[in-house]
């Protein structure tokens, strides 16, 4: 850590604060009324919550910003994960009493489109006092700041990582309250973060923040990261689907004891659907992927099949499929492009969404 920098900052975000009293109330309002939201919640109610008690759960995260329709999201959330399981490992993320890294693998094992972006958020409006919300901005603020090895994307962190960032960010709470001679919550370290700090970062090299990009081969993973990673790049996959117009889904069976990690479906006036089927591959067999994909194929609506996977591996699934008539115009897609393609996809509707050209409904 750079102290030197580090206090720098901190003074810059205090004084301006100081200078500009309406921006300061306006942060402290913000802060409080997304406190407020989450007040009321207990492992009692989590567990009796319905699907509109779950919209309004999940409704007011920046994690949730990208979708214009965040019934359709949290919908989803319960449909591929259950009710009853999402609600149960929400109570334990939240409140359960074995240790914090011990209940994030497990919900990040168990859970569905919830990625860890949204698990620090709900955390962080939970318990404001001990945790805080991780994202590719806070993380690029940090290492600015002189704190190292610090996971970069979302397979990287898992419970651990994510305590010692905790009690990284919990140093600045406090070095800023002896600056500013009062108690300050860790939102307000985000606050920090986010406006003062990455500012700085911006300025000092735009364009190296933080991206998704090829930083991180699937091959030097591992075996929990890889799994992330599967995860990530498939539900990202399918979110890229249903920005484009598409019926998304992930874990669609094919066939008997076969699925496919995600697909995109649309019906096209009364001529029936057409479909596109991806499979992710970060470790496992080529002959599998290929086999699960020619089995989709079988399907007369199917009218892609994509593999995806790190560019040197597609050479590999390429050369496989070369053997296999069937196999013939086969489409890769670098997992890496996939990452890119969604953070920029996710960019442009946050901007459509605050527009607000779209009611959600009635």
């Amino acid at each position: 850590m750079n102290s030197e920098l580090l206090d720098l900052h901190l003074r810059g975000y205090l004084a301006y604060r100081e200078e500009n009293p309406d921006v300061a109330e306006e942060e402290s309002e913000d802060r409080k009324e997304r406190l407020e939201i989450y007040e009321g919640w207990n492992p009692e109610r989590m567990n009796s919550a319905t699907l509109d008690d779950l919209v309004g759960f999940f409704a007011p995260l920046w994690g949730m910003s990208m979708w214009g329709n965040k019934e359709y999201q949290v919908n989803q959330m319960i449909t591929d994960n259950g009710l009853e399981n999402l609600r149960s490992h929400l109570a334990d993320l939240l409140w359960g009493s074995s240790e914090l890294k011990t209940r994030w693998d497990s919900f990040r094992s168990a859970i569905k489109w919830v990625g860890p972006g949204m698990m620090s958020e709900l955390l962080g409006y939970v318990h404001p006092d001990r945790y805080i919300i991780w994202n590719k901005i806070t993380v690029a603020s940090l290492n600015y700041l002189g704190f190292e090895d610090l996971p970069q994307k979302n397979h990287q962190i898992n419970g651990e990582s994510y305590q010692e960032i905790c009690e990284i960010t919990r140093n600045i709470r406090n070095r800023l309250g002896e600056l500013s001679g009062r108690k300050h919550i860790l939102l307000e370290v985000n606050y920090f973060l986010w406006d003062e700090v990455h500012s700085a970062v911006q300025e000092q090299s735009d364009g190296e923040r933080g991206s998704m990009d090829e930083a991180s081969e699937t091959g030097s993973a591992t075996e929990s990261g890889r799994e992330f990673l599967h995860d990530e790049v498939k539900e990202k996959i399918a979110e890229i689907g249903k920005w484009l117009g598409f019926h998304a889904r992930i874990e669609v069976r094919v066939s008997a004891g076969s699925k496919v990690d995600a697909v995109w479906e649309a019906t096209i006036g009364n001529m029936g659907r057409v479909i596109y089927v991806f499979e992710v591959q970060t470790r496992g067999s080529i002959d599998s992927l290929i086999l699960n994909l020619l089995k989709s194929k079988k399907n007369p609506a199917v009218q892609g099949v994509v593999a995806v996977s790190d560019a040197k591996q597609l050479e590999k699934i390429k050369a496989h499929a070369e053997d296999v008539n069937e196999m013939s115009g086969l489409t890769c897609w670098d997992y890496a492009d996939v990452l890119r393609t969604h953070e920029r996809l996710e960019a442009v509707n946050e901007s459509i969404n605050r527009l607000g050209l779209v009611p959600e409904g009635f």
